[in-house]
């Protein structure tokens, strides 16, 4: 069933769904900053994040830089939104934010 755990709101450990755990193990140290971007920064959400992006590359106001590599973060964060949507997860519970 479940090849790793995390903590609840409860923090209670729970079992986390294989998928979840095996999609976490194999992110790459980009895709885990963008998750606590997300988290830290975004209020957890993808959109602000990708609206940000987005009015970089549009040369409008922005609220962070991201180190010439825009496009392939827009790439990474709509794969990770398309897993959490489909999983009803949030990554930010399985990747640390420290």
């Amino acid at each position: 069933m479940a090849k790793g755990y995390k903590k609840n709101s409860n923090q209670q450990t729970e079992p986390v769904d294989k998928d979840v755990a095996d999609f976490v193990k194999g992110l790459s140290e980009e895709h885990r900053m963008l998750v606590v971007l997300k988290a830290q920064l975004y209020g957890g959400s993808w959109k602000p994040m990708l609206d940000d992006l987005g009015n970089r590359l549009a040369g409008k106001p922005y609220i962070f830089k991201l180190v010439n590599r825009i496009k392939d973060d827009v790439d990474r964060i709509e794969e990770m939104e398309a897993f959490e949507n489909a999983h009803d997860v949030d990554l930010a519970e399985f990747v640390s934010l420290s």
